[in-house]
């Protein structure tokens, strides 16, 4: 059982699928051929939104993966409004328990821990658990001396945490850190959207950066910028190609190459 299955297996009960429609050109999809597409629509070319369990499915070596701090669950620091509703709407709309998803595992052969966000739970915000999460996976991984590859979708910090949000962006910067003292090597792969404090933070901490076609990458949005400046921007502002050609990221690449593109940088950077 491939490991897509074998984890949606555990957290619905189910493997059945409905099809998927495309926003820009409204094929219908099956789900099988959605995700042999590496979720991207076969008849316009449009890159879906992928859930994190999809892109372990399209990533790592079968039978690898092997999840850490999945327990883990926000609670309700502030005493927002709402927002353990809030909290257990996303739950039951993902099928997870936070905004990402971090483990160890082989790519290409290569060990590697890998944490991956999703955008279906609160738009992949980051709160206190996200930040805790990210923040133990790279002090895992500079214990054991392992690269990490993080896929980064996020609307930003999560406003129903407040400050304790907000901190997250120093206390993940300071495990980022640490790891890279440590001689490892870090990966950011941008995708679609990626946006506020992450890109503040540590979306843009990674050794080498690459990008999804057309994500959108940046802090404030377009609209906020304009009016803070009095300037219009230029088309194409704040998506992957642009960030490529001004030096914000160094490498765009094309989902179905992700793979043999990331397993390839691990081989070239082994330590041990």
């Amino acid at each position: 059982m491939s490991t897509i299955k074998t984890i949606l297996n555990t957290i619905t009960g189910t493997v059945e699928q409905p099809p998927r429609i495309c926003k820009k050109c409204s094929a219908e999809i099956p789900y099988a051929d959605y995700l042999a597409n590496h979720c991207i629509c076969p008849e316009c070319g449009a890159y879906f939104r992928m859930r994190a369990v999809e892109r372990l499915d399209a990533t790592v070596d079968k039978g690898t993966f092997q999840e850490i701090d999945k327990k883990l669950k926000s609670k309700n620091p502030i005493k927002f409004p709402d927002y353990a509703e809030k909290l257990e709407k996303a739950e039951k709309a993902s099928g997870l328990s936070e905004g990402v998803v971090c483990g160890t595992a082989k790519v290409g052969g290569m060990d590697c821990a890998l944490f991956i966000m999703d955008s279906a739970f609160m738009m992949g915000s980051m709160g206190t658990v996200v930040g805790e999460k990210i923040t133990r996976l790279f002090e895992k991984a500079a214990q054991l001396r392992l690269p990490v590859i993080g896929f980064i979708t996020s609307g930003g910090a999560r406003m129903q945490e407040g400050i304790y949000s907000l901190m997250q962006m120093a206390k993940v910067s300071g495990a980022v850190k640490r790891h890279s003292e440590a001689g490892l090597l870090y990966i950011a792969v941008l995708t679609d959207p990626t946006t506020g404090g992450i890109t503040a933070s540590f979306a843009m901490q990674g050794d080498i950066i690459i990008a999804e076609p057309k994500a959108l990458i940046g802090f404030a949005g377009q609209r906020v910028i304009e009016q803070t400046t009095g300037e219009k921007l230029p088309a194409g502002f704040q998506r992957a190609e642009f960030q490529l050609e001004h030096g914000f990221v160094d490498l765009i690449e094309e989902r179905p190459r992700m793979t043999y593109t990331l397993a390839k940088l691990l081989a070239l950077h082994q330590t041990h």
